[in-house]
């Protein structure tokens, strides 16, 4: 078990971070302080040890029944919150299985492929399930993906022949529906995508040691996932630089972005073609989030440890972009591979751990600290943590124990214990 975080600096400009009173501009600054994980009090069901005063429900397990009397699919993954009706919260579940049959042959995307996209019904007051079931099926290893306003963007982690897309998926469809493929967004080992609902701009990761950040620039605004031209990262003046080796944190680079002439990558990797353009390496990019004009985006393997650091892309209209490395691992004490990522409306970045065992929840707030949230104690915590996220109103923490096949709620006094840092 790690001790503390004490060898983990952090540094960062963030003005506009979206907060539940409007904009709220912060820095992160480096520090060596932290917290136990003895800090959180023991889980009597040896599930998730949370701070005193929060308490989580097991939502769903899989093979649970839903609604629709499917069964819950196994290794939940990357998850987003959505307003539902009449007082409630519409979650979409995303699942990383591969080969496998789909629940309904005449709706899948594919015969021979298990994942999929469930849904889950909320209550906003009392966090219970009301309702859940299938929304996409016969996809592949459905790892994480992102919100939009039409829908949840879910991402294959593929980049098989018929494979590595992203679907738009329905938060409020309550059956299964037929798939909704966006091949404008690239065909590649998806990972996270993150929507600029003012641009109509995707922002795409690629969970590969030679992985490229992406974005998807539409002709239209208003229509987003249609047409327009699939671009990659470069640091400006600067061929094929390497985000992930021999930075500090605090480092920033201006961007431009070049163009990948197929995204469909019939005769050569996307990546391949955006490197070969002089687009920036990013080891494994895994989560990815919007928030106020700001990308936060994980690399999940870099830095000098290899455990793992955090982005910003910062988002300038009248200028161009600026990515800045704002936290990651300086020893092997420190944070161990951030994968999942979300910012709570208030500000803060929680980031979800796939290393060793146990595996849990950080949180870096705008003081510059990075504190433990949670951890995973079911099964010695060796299954990594998926599928953060806040409801909007900041009540609930969504999130999944992926290889226990656990979707769980948490709430609590969110505020007083992330100022208490």
């Amino acid at each position: 078990m790690r001790d503390s975080l004490s060898r983990r600096r952090f540094l960062g400009a963030g003005v506009g971070v979206l907060a539940t009173a409007g904009a709220l501009g912060w820095l992160y600054r480096p520090r060596s302080i932290g917290t136990s994980l003895g800090d959180l009090a023991a889980d009597p069901e040896g599930i998730l040890n949370l701070p005193p005063g929060f308490s989580y429900q097991v939502l769903q397990r899989a093979g649970d029944r839903m609604t629709d009397g499917f069964t819950m699919p196994e290794a939940p993954d990357g998850m987003a919150c959505f307003a539902g009706d009449n007082g409630t919260w519409v979650v979409m579940r995303n699942h990383e299985i591969h080969e496998g049959r789909p629940v309904d042959a005449a709706l899948s995307f594919a015969g021979n492929r298990g994942g999929g996209v469930t849904r889950l019904v909320v209550d906003r007051e009392s966090g219970a399930l009301l309702s859940s079931n299938f929304v996409l099926t016969g996809t592949s290893r459905n790892c994480a993906g992102g919100p939009s306003p039409y829908g949840w963007l879910s991402c294959e982690e593929v980049e098989e022949p018929g494979h590595g897309y992203v679907f738009l998926c329905d938060a409020s469809a309550s059956t299964l529906q037929a798939p909704h493929k966006l091949p404008a967004l690239g065909r590649f080992p998806h990972e996270a995508a993150a929507f600029d609902e003012i641009t109509g701009i995707t922002y795409l990761t690629e969970d590969k040691s030679d992985s490229a950040i992406y974005r998807h620039l539409p002709d239209h605004s208003t229509q987003p996932f249609v047409g327009g031209e699939l671009q990659a990262l470069k640091v400006s003046s600067k061929d094929r630089f390497r985000l992930s080796e021999g930075l500090k944190v605090g480092d920033a680079f201006d961007v431009e972005w070049v163009s990948v002439a197929d995204p469909q990558a019939i005769r050569t990797s996307t990546r391949d073609q955006a490197h070969k353009a002089g687009a920036a390496f990013f080891s494994r990019g895994e989560g990815a989030w919007f928030a106020d004009r700001q990308v936060y985006l994980c690399s999940t393997d870099g830095g000098p440890a290899n455990r793992g650091q955090l982005y910003r892309l910062d988002i300038f209209p009248e200028t161009k972009d600026q990515i800045t490395l704002v936290a990651q691992a300086e020893g092997d004490d420190a944070l161990d591979k951030p994968d999942n990522v979300t910012v709570s409306p208030w500000g803060d970045v929680f980031l979800a751990e796939d290393g060793d065992a146990p595996n849990g929840i950080c949180v870096l707030s705008p003081n510059g600290r990075l504190r433990y949230f949670a951890e995973n104690v079911l099964n010695h915590g060796d299954s990594e943590i998926t599928g953060v996220c806040f409801s909007p109103d900041g009540k609930w923490l969504f999130l999944n124990l992926q290889w226990e096949g656990l979707t769980l709620t948490v709430t609590g006094p969110f505020r007083d214990f992330l100022q208490s840092a």
